[in-house]
């Protein structure tokens, strides 16, 4: 009776694992899309959104952060301008 019970238990899982990898790109997809607006605060307009679009690509998101780890950001952040203190 057990072997029945641990059978179906990972057929279950094995189906659960495939449809998980088949979902990751639209969930990764997902979540880039959702933090596109930060990522133009940060880098400007045009830089956000070429940014967005790069990480949006499942294959190239994923090749451009691998090489990102190693060389660093390919489009910079803006340069933030110094806030002078109001004087009361």
């Amino acid at each position: 009776m057990s072997g029945i019970f641990r059978k179906i238990i990972r057929a279950g899982g094995s189906r659960l694992a495939i449809k998980a990898y088949k979902s990751m790109p639209l969930v990764g997809t997902a979540v880039v899309i959702g933090l596109v607006g930060y990522e133009i605060k940060k880098k400007g307009l045009f830089k956000g959104i070429v940014n967005t679009a790069l990480d949006a690509t499942p294959v190239i998101g994923v090749t451009k952060n691998a090489i990102e780890v190693i060389t660093g950001d390919w489009l910079a952040d803006k340069q933030e301008i110094p806030k002078e203190p109001k004087q009361s």
